[in-house]
């Protein structure tokens, strides 16, 4: 067993509804954010009854529940709270890969030493590090670990561990509904895909896996592949990220403010992030711009620096635009490093080197499509099977290594 999942089922709705827990046990769902397009976010259980799902847009889901009440959603501070989960996991040891708030996934195998020997042991332990009702699920992949926190629900919160031998026979009878939001970057797709499949008869990731990869290729494109592959048990290495310091300055505002005003905290914002000690003369290669608006819920937009900088103009220079498409008045403001560059710039070479200096041009810009997009925003062909008669065996596609 490899991979272990902490799961807490609709964090994002519970963030955002704070101390009014009460309200969940109608339908409620989290509102369209603003400026996004009009789709529903997490929904609560009530509101599942009426079938309405997360993703649907909201026309559809007031006309199957007129009655369902609808939460201004506040990524910031579903976030925040989420940010803390994962660095009480990271301080028993774990390498945690971060999903979605309220979702983790970190490597089992270094921890076993520590709180073994058993893998029930270890992710018991992860759960007890966030605090919250947690469930627990073990398994080889990624998705089949989620898979097994997921069905743990049956189980009064106890892991579930499914050991490799065993994970397709588990998976087989799932619903395939499961594959919803577990195709990275395409949500709506994997929405759409999956309402597909349900339309066919596909009601079990078993029933997917039985299906030719010829036909779910020609169907459902590189998509369908990747949900093939995961309900059969493959799936990506984790990719865990690397414990950092946050670094963050936020200015709570005495009045609602809006245009000039924030323009002007935004200055003293950035001033303060590249005076903070914290940062220790690195400079900053992605930020993320977040709002508390004044009506409730809040705003974010993220900035990827075309290169690495600590200049309080440039960072500046790129943030300002952002501000002009807030929807609302805001009541804090923050300003948040999210990827942090080298300690010192790199220094360009004497000679008229065309060829290095082409290299390290197209290794800035894997860098720069990497903070903003992922691992995965930039990849290249392999040559496996040329000869073979189906194409998708052809060739594969791997990340790009500069």
């Amino acid at each position: 067993m490899d991979v272990g999942c902490l799961l807490i089922l609709r964090f994002s709705l519970i963030a955002a509804i704070g101390d009014r827990r009460e309200v969940l046990t109608g339908p409620v769902a989290l509102a369209p954010e603003p400026g996004g397009e009009q789709l529903i976010g997490e929904v609560s259980g009530a509101a599942e009854a009426f079938g309405v799902r997360p993703g649907a847009p909201l026309s559809e889901a007031l006309a199957r529940c007129p009655r369902l009440l609808l939460v201004p959603p506040d990524p910031g501070r579903a976030e925040s709270l989420w940010e803390r989960s994962l660095r009480r996991l990271e301080g028993i040891g774990a390498e945690v890969e971060p999903a979605r708030p309220g979702e983790a996934f970190f490597a089992v195998g270094p921890l076993l030493r520590l709180w073994g020997p058993r893998p029930e042991d270890v992710l018991s332990k992860a759960a007890g590090s966030i605090g919250s009702p947690v469930r627990a699920g073990g398994g080889p992949t990624r998705f089949c670990a989620y898979a097994a926190a997921d069905v743990a629900r049956s189980r009064r919160r106890r892991p579930l561990v499914v050991p490799a031998a065993a994970a397709r026979d588990f998976l087989q009878p799932l619903p395939v509904g499961l594959l919803r939001g577990r195709l990275r970057g395409a949500d709506r797709e994997a929405e759409r895909l999956v309402e597909s499949l349900e339309r066919l008869g596909v009601t079990t990731l078993g029933d997917l896996t039985r299906l030719p990869r010829s036909a779910i290729a020609d169907r459902f494109g590189r998509l369908g592949l990747r949900a093939r592959d995961l309900a059969s048990g493959l799936d990506s290495a984790l990719h865990p990220r690397r414990p950092h310091e946050e670094l963050l300055q936020a200015l709570r505002l005495p009045e609602a403010a809006y245009g000039t005003q924030l323009g002007r905290a935004l200055e003293l914002l950035v001033e303060r992030l590249v005076a903070d000690p914290r940062r220790r003369g690195r400079t900053i290669r992605s930020l993320r711009l977040e709002a508390q608006l004044a009506g409730g819920g809040s705003w974010r937009a993220q900035v990827t620096m075309r290169s690495a900088s600590a200049s309080a103009e440039r960072l500046l220079l790129a943030l300002g635009p952002r501000l002009e498409s807030l929807p609302a008045p805001a009541a804090t403001l923050v300003l948040r490093a999210v990827e942090i560059g080298a300690e010192v710039a790199e220094q360009p070479t004497l000679g008229d080197d065309e060829g290095a200096r082409r290299r390290e041009q197209l290794s800035e810009a894997v860098r720069q499509a990497r903070a903003a997009a992922g691992r995965d925003a930039l990849l290249r062909i392999v040559d496996v099977e040329p000869d073979s008669r189906i194409p998708e065996r052809r060739a594969m596609l791997v990340p790009h290594t500069p």
